[in-house]
């Protein structure tokens, strides 16, 4: 099924940044491509590691040392630095979305921070994870960070922008605040985000440039088809994040 297998072409962005499969004396030391394989079939089913099919990927212990491996070694981050290289930055868009958790998620290795430590926690939406994410104007991600379902929107929106040097930045109200006004400004770009209906003064937006938000929405959206995202099953905020990103490669990727 399409999106579950890697194409030719994409094989052949991604093949020098698989770690392992030189050839040794025996063969191959690791099928690269095999492993890609089985991690898309999982984020597309949202499927047990245990559930992966053996006969087509091999043990499923296997690929689930290589995936903590990899997560370890930043190979995802560098693969995604990579394929994303060269955004569109006529603008950007910022937004966030809370991704339910089943209960099995809970109970992570903690660390100091407790729950949100794993980007865990109870909202109105429910027990879950917030994904924090900034698209450009083609609505592929550029950026992304992980926090608990309860978290305010604004709390990780300048560190997501820093260093983005984009025309427009759209953004909600949640993101109506003088510190991302003035990073964006400093940045040389125009805020295009409503005011909060509390301000005193309501300064005034791009009505019309701010219709082009669907850009997140369809990224958030298009995430969201995979199953393993659409509901977090993975104690760890890194596994879970591991995960996003291999679906961001894709979206570029496509």
């Amino acid at each position: 099924m399409e999106g579950e297998v890697l194409r030719d072409d994409q094989w052949e962005r991604l093949r020098a940044f698989a770690p392992g499969g030189r050839k040794g004396k025996r063969g191959p030391r690791s099928d690269g491509r095999r492993f890609f394989d089985a991690l898309l079939w999982l984020a597309r089913s949202g499927a047990r590691w245990r559930d992966l099919p053996e006969d087509r990927f091999g043990p499923y212990q296997t690929v689930k040392r290589r995936y903590y491996r990899w997560i370890e070694q930043g190979v995802f981050d560098r693969i995604f630095e990579a394929v994303a290289s060269d955004p569109d930055m006529e603008w950007l868009a910022i937004d966030a979305t809370v991704v339910r958790a089943q209960a099995q998620a809970a109970g992570g290795r903690q660390k100091r921070g407790g729950p949100q430590a794993q980007a865990l926690g109870r909202s109105c939406s429910g027990f879950g994870t917030k994904i924090h994410a900034v698209v450009d104007a083609l609505g592929l991600p550029v950026r992304f960070a992980l926090g608990p379902g309860q978290q305010s929107d604004m709390t990780p929106a300048c560190e997501l922008l820093y260093g983005l040097h984009a025309l427009l930045v759209l953004g909600d109200r949640a993101y109506d605040a003088d510190c991302v006004y003035d990073l964006v400004r400093e940045q040389g770009g125009s805020p295009v985000i409503p005011p909060r209906r509390h301000r005193r003064c309501q300064h005034g937006y791009d009505r019309f440039a701010y219709k082009q938000r669907w850009g997140i929405e369809g990224f958030f959206a298009k995430l969201k088809q995979w199953r393993r995202i659409a509901t977090r099953y993975d104690k760890l905020a890194a596994t879970f994040l591991g995960f996003v990103k291999l679906v961001s490669i894709m979206l570029w990727l496509k």
